[in-house]
C-alpha cells in the first residue's frame, strides 16, 4: 500500500526528484573520492616532504568538497520541496475525498481517525519522503562505492566488510521487527487521544455543568498515558539501534586497525592506505546506519499508508449516477413512494412505507414522537442517505439519478443543529449564495429576525463568529442558521425542527416572513411544537417510522388521536 501510495502522488514530482538523484550522485562520488586525495597527501606529500604536492592536493581537496557542500544544500532544498508537495497533494486529496462521503462513511470512520489520518499520517509519510530523497540515494552509492574504493586500496582487508555489515544488518532487522506492531498500536492511540480530547473540548459546558471534571482527567490521563507507554516502548527499541550501530562500527575499526597495521608493518600497505581504507569502512557503515534511519521510519509510514488506503479506497455510498439528470429547472415537487430505510447494522427500518407528496406553494408539516423518523426524512429527500426501498422524487425525477450538486443547490437545508462556521456573519451567510450582496444579506437577516442584534453590534455583517457558532445563544444560531438558508432562495426549504430554539413570538414572525419569501417554493417543516405547524396546509404524522395521518390541523385532531393526544399534550386544541 505504501508503495502504491507513493507512486501516485510522487509522480508529479519526479522531475524534481530526478534532479535531486543527481545531485545526490555527485556529492557522493565526491564523499567517496576525498579519503583517497586524503591518502595520497599523506604518502606523497606528508611522507615525503613535498610541500608543493600538498597544497596541490589540498586546493584539489578544497574544490571537491566546495562541490560536494553545493550538491548537498541543493539535493536537500529540492528534496524538501519534492517532500512538502507530497504532503500538500496528498492531504489535499483526503480532504476532498472525505467531504464527498455520506454521512455514513464519516461516521464509520469517526471525525478523531480521519484527523489524525489526514495530519499525523500524513506527515509520517511525508517525512519517509523527505528522508529518502536525501538518504536512499546516498546509501546505496556510499555503500557499492566505498566498497570499490576500499578494495582499490587494499584487497586484503575486505573480508572485514564480510562481516561488519550482514552483522550490522541483521541487529537492526531485529529491532525493527519488534517496532512494526508497536507503531500500528501507537496510531491508534493518538486516535483515541484526539477523540477524548475532542469529546471534552465540545461537552466542556456539560462537564463543568454535572462537575464531572475529576472523570475527564482520569479519561485523558488513561489515553495519554496508554500513548506515552507505548512510545517509551518504542523509544526503548529505538535506542537499541544507536549503541549496536556503534559497537559494531567501532568494534570493526579496532580489527581494521589492528590488522592493517599488522600489514603496514609487512610492507603490505602505507598509512595512507589504512587511513582512506578506514574512512571508507566508516562510510559503508555509515550507509547501513542510514538505511537503517530509513527503516525505523518505514514500518510506521507504512502503517499510515494503510489507514490513508482504507480512507481514500472507501467508495462514497452517496454519488451522481454516471449518467446524472440535470433539468433546467427545478420546480420542487416533492413525491416520497412507499419509503423504507434502516441503518446499516440496524435491527429495523426507522421508516418504512412512508409516502406523502409536498407541492410548491404549498407547506408541509411533519411531526411525532421523538425518534419516531422525522430527521431521517429529511435526509432522504436531501439525499444524505439512501432510501433502501421505495423511492423520494422531485419533480418526477428519483433524486439519486440527478446531479448531486444539483440537487443540493435547489434545496435550503436547516438542520437541527444550527452549526456555524468560525469567521463572521457575512462569511456564514455566503455559504448560502457565495457572491450575496449586502443588501440581499440584510433581507435574509430579516427574513430570519436576525437583523436586530446583527446591526446592533459595532461591525455589523463582519461580526465575529467562533467555532460552532458558541459565542451566540441556541436562538441566534438558529435564526442565522434560516438566513442562511433563506438567501440562496431555494426551491425547497427543510427546516428540520429549526424554530425548537425560538419564542413563540419569533416563531411566528419568522414564519410569516418566511412565507413571503416562500410562497413559490415547497416548504418541509418538522417540528414538535404544534403552534409551529398548526397553519401547514397540510400536516404529516409519523409514529414509529410510519404515517399514521395526513391532512390540515382541524382534521386531525378529529380523525388522528395521535395527533389529538400531542396536540392536547401542548393545550392546542380546535379552533
Amino acid at each position: 500500500m505504501l508503495w502504491a501510495l507513493l507512486r501516485q502522488y510522487v509522480r508529479p514530482y519526479r522531475w524534481l526528484l530526478a534532479v535531486v538523484a543527481g545531485l545526490q550522485v555527485i556529492s557522493t562520488l565526491a564523499s567517496l573520492y576525498l579519503p583517497t586525495i586524503n591518502a595520497q597527501i599523506i604518502d606523497d606529500g606528508v611522507a615525503k616532504g613535498d610541500t608543493d604536492r600538498i597544497t596541490e592536493l589540498g586546493a584539489i581537496m578544497l574544490v571537491v568538497t566546495g562541490l560536494q557542500v553545493v550538491c548537498a544544500v541543493g539535493a536537500v532544498r529540492f528534496g524538501s520541496r519534492a517532500g512538502m508537495g507530497f504532503g500538500r497533494d496528498l492531504r489535499s486529496a483526503i480532504f476532498h475525498h472525505v467531504t464527498g462521503l455520506s454521512a455514513e462513511e464519516t461516521s464509520r470512520f469517526g471525525a478523531p481517525t480521519l484527523l489524525t489520518r489526514t495530519t499525523n499520517d500524513v506527515q509520517q509519510i511525508q517525512l519517509l519522503v523527505a528522508m529518502t530523497c536525501t538518504m536512499l540515494i546516498t546509501a546505496p552509492i556510499m555503500s557499492v562505492g566505498g566498497i570499490v574504493m576500499a578494495v582499490h586500496q587494499n584487497a586484503g582487508l575486505s573480508w572485514l566488510l564480510l562481516i561488519s555489515v550482514p552483522v550490522l544488518g541483521v541487529a537492526n532487522y531485529w529491532i525493527i521487527s519488534h517496532l512494526l506492531p508497536l507503531f500500528r498500536s501507537m496510531q491508534r492511540l493518538i486516535d483515541g487521544i484526539n477523540r477524548v480530547m475532542r469529546e471534552q473540548l465540545s461537552g466542556i459546558r456539560v462537564i463543568r455543568a454535572f462537575a464531572r471534571e475529576p472523570l475527564e482527567r482520569e479519561r485523558f490521563a488513561k489515553a495519554s498515558q496508554d500513548l506515552s507507554d507505548t512510545a517509551l516502548s518504542i523509544g526503548r527499541w529505538q535506542a537499541l539501534m544507536l549503541p549496536v550501530t556503534t559497537l559494531v562500527i567501532n568494534v570493526s575499526s579496532v580489527a581494521l586497525i589492528w590488522f592493517g597495521g599488522q600489514r603496514i608493518d609487512d610492507g603490505e600497505m602505507q598509512v595512507g592506505s589504512l587511513i582512506a581504507f578506514l574512512s571508507y569502512f566508516m562510510q559503508i557503515l555509515m550507509a547501513v546506519l542510514l538505511v537503517t534511519i530509513l527503516l525505523v521510519l518505514l514500518p510506521r509510514a507504512a502503517v499510515c499508508a494503510e489507514r490513508i488506503t482504507d480512507v481514500l479506497s472507501t467508495v462514497p455510498a452517496i454519488s451522481s449516477p454516471e449518467h446524472p439528470k440535470r433539468p433546467a429547472t427545478v420546480a420542487g415537487e416533492i413525491r416520497i413512494e412507499a419509503a423504507t430505510f434502516r441503518y446499516p447494522g440496524a435491527d429495523r427500518p426507522v421508516l418504512q412505507d412512508v409516502s406523502l407528496t409536498a407541492r410548491p406553494g404549498t407547506t408541509t408539516a411533519v411531526v411525532g414522537s421523538t425518534g419516531s423518523g422525522k430527521s431521517t426524512l429529511v435526509s432522504l429527500i436531501c439525499r444524505l442517505y439512501d432510501v433502501t426501498g421505495g423511492a423520494v422524487i422531485v419533480d418526477g425525477v428519483d433524486v439519486r439519478d440527478y446531479d448531486t450538486d444539483q440537487l443540493w443547490s435547489a434545496i435550503g437545508l436547516v438542520p437541527q443543529r444550527g452549526f456555524l462556521f468560525s469567521g463572521t456573519v457575512a462569511e456564514n451567510l455566503r455559504y448560502g449564495k457565495a457572491d450575496a450582496t449586502d443588501e440581499e444579506m440584510w433581507e435574509a437577516l430579516r427574513v430570519a429576525a436576525a437583523d436586530g442584534f446583527v446591526s446592533a453590534h459595532p461591525e455589523g455583517l463582519d461580526m465575529p463568529v467562533a467555532q460552532g457558532g458558541i459565542n451566540f445563544s441556541g436562538g441566534q444560531r438558529q435564526r442565522l442558521a434560516i438566513a442562511r438558508a433563506v438567501i440562496r432562495r431555494p426551491a425547497i426549504y427543510l427546516f428540520d425542527d429549526a424554530f425548537s430554539a425560538l419564542d413563540v413570538h419569533t416563531d411566528a414572525r419568522v414564519r410569516t416572513a418566511l412565507r413571503e419569501v416562500s410562497a413559490d417554493a415547497t416548504v418541509l417543516i418538522v417540528s414538535q411544537r404544534i403552534s409551529t405547524v398548526a397553519e401547514a396546509d397540510q400536516v404529516v404524522v409519523i409514529d414509529d417510522g410510519a404515517v399514521v395521518g395526513t391532512g390540515t390541523h382541524e382534521s386531525l385532531l378529529v380523525d388522528c388521536p395521535i395527533y389529538a393526544e400531542f396536540a392536547d399534550s401542548q393545550s392546542v386544541g380546535a379552533q
